[in-house]
């Protein structure tokens, strides 16, 4: 109530009378009550859902919308309370200022005494406040006291005859005077909204309780209770006071008692003065010093004592001023201590039992003093209002966004209230701001948006459970309910893959390959096979999706992480592809690293590994094997940082080595380990290039450091991080070839298109090569020509290669028959029974026969190796069909030994096979 009754009452209302009349007085008095009513009831709501702690406003709307609304309207409401102290201080000074002029002892001019007042009284209200609450909640009770005493004295000064007083305008309760102000007067160029516009302050106390939320023993009792009660007290007091002062006062007169009508005398004057025997009428032509219209201390004329009115408005006004000085440090402190803005941390800090904002009351202190010297209350006052309503329009929005959000933590204990009220609040609210002042609602909103986008960008590292997340999930749940429902069309068919990463952070370049074909295009889920024991290995899925999916946020991988526990990695990449997804959203294309330390691997993780790409077949899943001539895996480097920077660290330096500095302090090295780790403890690390060894770990960037702790890396670890990285760089002026084979559906296409769509690929040139005939080139250059660019997509050349056929060179066709020696039966050479039983035990064995049935697609496999290193080996990445052989036909090594010799020594090369589902389009 002390904050609501501040200056406006006892001198602005009595001319806002004066200009809109009786009837549009109280209209005003009552939009205002509307807005500060709903807002009350939204208040009350949030107030009631929960504790609430301190920060008032702030702390209601951040944690109802999230920190992006709460952080923008926390910073500009304590602006706004610290500005208030101003617009209240300055209402003091002014009626001090009047009384000196009134005892002719001006000290210099009119400005620079309110000026002089100002400035020492906000020292004095400084000093209140630093001195705690104890002492400011008994100065308040103080000024309360005095407050109602001055308003029981106006109220009594109404029916008090005055006939000393007539010549001021004063005639007590008239009925003529009451329907002569019933109606506007509108003068020197005011209007409805302009006087509305100056009486809307006078409303915006009612966040004072809210404010101080942290001070009060039961805030979500008192909050409710205390507001609405406020707002009805205050608004009884000011509609009465309205009409009081409009039936009572005449809207001008000018103080001379010879202006009276002497009986009997002839004039031409029916106003409501007229005939109640004062002449005024020379007002018309010169300006008078009295009536509603000319005079802000009409509420002193009409008292039955004019000194408590002044001490009325010392009151209204200094507690006002005292209430913003306490409520905008509390405000800016909670904002503060969340780090939102993490500059001003320093403001967080308390003092004392109660935990006082001492550096936040001097912040206040000088905010409004600066505002203070402006000394003018008509322009202070609209800056307020708007920043004000900004802060009830979200408060009023909150409520609303909770409801539609169907939170089921949702629940508040005050039911009196209603969504769509809300919003009717929340839009009056940004219509008021319009009203008051279009251009401070302009700029006000402009701050509150570029907040919003300072606070978002920065991505504050809080969980508030904000409706904003809860209608985000409403909404989610909702499009991919009704994405189901739509049947897939060929024309907005994405890659959506299942990337088989293992932990994220261990096979970076892996990961930024695909999202660079994927982001803001299609879904990607990181699968994560975990093996070992199984309690151990559950564990550490529980600790690995947070930490994995934080990471993937945090490095802009719009990536989603799914870890699984399995028997071995077949078993688990099986769970993955039969469950991984939503309805629609489900991936369609499985996506791995090549195995290449398959020539030293157990050969049962090899049969597994190829058995994985016949599973994704049976799933209708494309499949992409990628191979980067480095390798993938960097977690043995990753695991060797973590030795060493968990070691003393040497005081000497010494040799200048390479460094891997991680990009997230929360490493952990679980100890489930892959299948290939378990059966085969003293394999190389290359090994572990496809298996995932569960260790998670964070990305590395290039460091050099002179530390004794590190180790000097070797030359091949050196090239592997530094290829680790090299999708995260901007391509350059290249080419992307790509070797169209088999027609799979287009899938081999579409990847390289996707690529050239993104920014560190545009610059990349699409080449294609083709099978043909050699008399038939030209031919054949034309037909896919054609096709391309029906299909729209651009290329810079086609190459028919006419001689894919030919045998290739006898020093591959030697060099591959050593490389698959070991894994031969020879069963030429062995007994049958022998035979029989090795081939039982063994059955990834290549048979002679075997391998005199596919000796045409091994030479082809050579082959293909040869044109590739002659025409691809400067492309920027290579694109090809990869070739399938039928399940259960071809033994796994023969298949990996095919795989091996197409692809070694090239650039980065994806082997893409569609499911023979379409994936391009002629039609629009």
């Amino acid at each position: 109530m002390l904050n609501i009754w501040g200056v406006m009452l006892f001198i602005r209302l009595t001319w806002i009378v004066g200009h809109a009349g009786i009837g549009l007085a109280v209209v005003v008095i009552a939009m205002a009550t509307v807005v500060t009513t709903i807002t009350g009831l939204s208040t009350s709501a949030i107030t009631t859902n929960g504790f609430v702690r301190g920060g008032g406003a702030y702390y209601l709307i951040s944690r109802s919308l999230g920190p992006e609304f709460g952080g923008a309207i926390g910073l500009i409401f304590a602006f706004a309370n610290a500005v208030a102290v101003a617009m209240y201080v300055v209402g003091f000074a002014e009626t001090v200022r009047d009384l000196l002029v009134e005892h002719n002892a001006l000290m210099i001019d009119e400005i620079n005494d309110i000026r002089i007042i100002g400035t020492i009284t906000v020292v004095i209200l400084f000093g209140i406040s630093v001195a705690g609450m104890e002492w400011e909640a008994k100065a308040q009770i103080v000024l309360l006291g005095i407050l109602l005493i001055a308003i029981i004295n106006f109220v009594v000064g109404t029916f008090i005859p005055a006939h000393d007083k007539r010549a001021k305008g004063f005639f007590n309760y008239q009925s003529e005077i009451f329907y002569e102000n019933f109606g506007p007067d509108f003068r020197e160029g005011e209007g409805f909204f302009s006087v509305f516009s100056i009486f809307f302050p006078a409303a915006t106390g009612i966040l004072a309780g809210a404010n101080i939320s942290g001070d009060l023993a039961d805030p979500q009792s008192a909050i409710p209770k205390g507001t609405l009660l406020a707002i009805l007290v205050t608004t009884i007091v000011y509609a009465g006071a309205a009409v009081a002062a409009g039936s009572c006062v005449v809207r001008d007169a000018t103080g001379n008692l010879t202006d009276a009508i002497v009986p009997g005398t002839v004039i031409n004057c029916t106003n409501a003065a007229c005939k109640l025997g004062f002449n005024f009428s020379s007002c018309a032509t010169s300006n008078c010093s009295y009536g509603l219209m000319n005079n802000f201390q009409v509420m002193s004329l009409i008292s039955g004592f004019g000194p408590l009115i002044t001490a009325g408005i010392f009151s209204a006004t200094l507690s006002s001023a005292l209430a913003s000085l306490v409520s905008a440090p509390k405000i800016f402190q909670a904002l503060c201590k969340d780090n939102i803005y993490p500059g001003l941390h320093v403001f967080s800090v308390g003092y004392g039992k109660n935990n006082e904002p001492l550096r936040g009351y001097v912040l206040t202190f000088f905010i409004g003093l600066g505002f203070i010297l402006i000394a003018e209350l008509n322009v202070i006052a609209p800056i307020i209002s708007n920043f004000f309503l900004a802060s009830y329009a979200l408060i009023n929005f909150s409520v609303f966004h909770a409801s539609l959000a169907k939170s089921p933590g949702w629940r508040p204990a005050f039911r009196w209230y209603n969504m769509w009220i809300s919003l009717i609040g929340a839009i009056l609210c940004c219509g008021v701001m319009f009203v008051i002042n279009w251009w401070a609602a302009l700029l006000t909103n402009v701050i509150v948006l570029a907040l919003y986008i300072y606070v978002t960008y920065k991505k504050p590292d809080v969980n508030w459970g904000s409706s904003t997340q809860a209608l985000t999930y409403l909404n989610a749940l909702q499009h991919a309910i009704r994405l189901t429902g739509v049947e897939d069309h060929v024309k907005n068919f994405r890659p959506q893959c299942l990337l088989m990463t293992g932990a994220p952070t261990s096979r970076p370049a892996l990961l930024h390959l695909v999202h660079a074909f994927t982001k803001n295009v299609g879904l990607v889920v990181c699968g994560h096979v975990h093996t070992g024991p199984r309690r151990q290995a559950l564990k550490e899925i529980a600790t690995d999706q947070a930490k994995y999916q934080r990471w993937l946020i945090k490095n802009k991988m719009k990536a989603f992480y799914a870890p699984v526990y399995a028997e071995d990695l077949r078993e688990g990449t099986q769970f993955l592809l039969q469950a991984v997804g939503l309805g629609r959203m489900r991936p369609n294309t499985l996506v791995f690293g090549f195995k290449k330390d398959w020539l030293q691997a157990v050969m049962k993780d090899v049969d597994n590994y190829i058995n994985t790409i016949h599973d994704a077949f049976d799933c209708q899943y494309g499949v992409v094997v990628i191979r980067l001539k480095e390798g993938f895996n960097i977690s043995h480097l990753q695991a060797q940082e973590e030795l060493c920077t968990s070691q003393e660290k040497s005081a000497q330096p010494k040799d200048i080595v390479v460094n891997l500095e991680h990009s997230d302090a929360d490493s952990s090295k679980p100890s489930s380990k892959s299948v290939s780790e378990t059966n085969s403890p003293a394999m190389p690390q290359d090994q572990k290039d496809e298996e995932d060894d569960g260790k998670a770990s964070t990305q590395p960037l290039l460091k050099k450091e002179a530390k004794g702790s590190s180790v000097p890396l070797n030359v091949n670890d050196q090239k592997l991080l530094q290829a680790s990285s090299q999708f995260q760089k901007k391509q350059g002026k290249g080419t992307i070839d790509v070797w169209w084979l088999f027609d799979d559906g287009g899938l081999t296409l579409l990847i390289p298109y996707l690529l050239t769509t993104k920014k560190k690929w545009k610059d990349c040139k699409i080449r294609v090569f083709i099978g043909g005939k050699i008399n038939r080139i030209d031919h054949d250059r034309r037909t896919m020509a054609t096709l391309l660019s029906k299909f729209r997509i651009d290329f810079s050349d086609i190459t028919v290669l006419g001689d894919m056929n030919t045998k290739p060179s006898k020093d591959n066709i030697a060099a591959f028959e050593e490389m698959i020696e070991p894994f031969r039966l020879h069963e030429d050479d062995k007994e049958q029974d022998a035979y029989e039983k090795m081939k039982a035990e063994e059955p990834w064995r290549i048979t002679d026969n075997e391998l005199e049935i596919y000796r045409m697609k091994t030479y082809r496999q050579i082959r293909l190796n040869e044109l590739l290193r002659e025409n691809s080996s400067t492309a920027n990445l290579i694109v090809m069909s990869l070739p399938v052989a039928r399940k259960g036909a071809v033994s796994s090594a023969l298949y990996m030994a095919w795989i091996e010799t197409l692809s070694k020594d090239l650039p980065p090369i994806l082997l893409v096979r569609g499911n023979h589902q379409s994936v391009l389009t002629f039609y629009s």
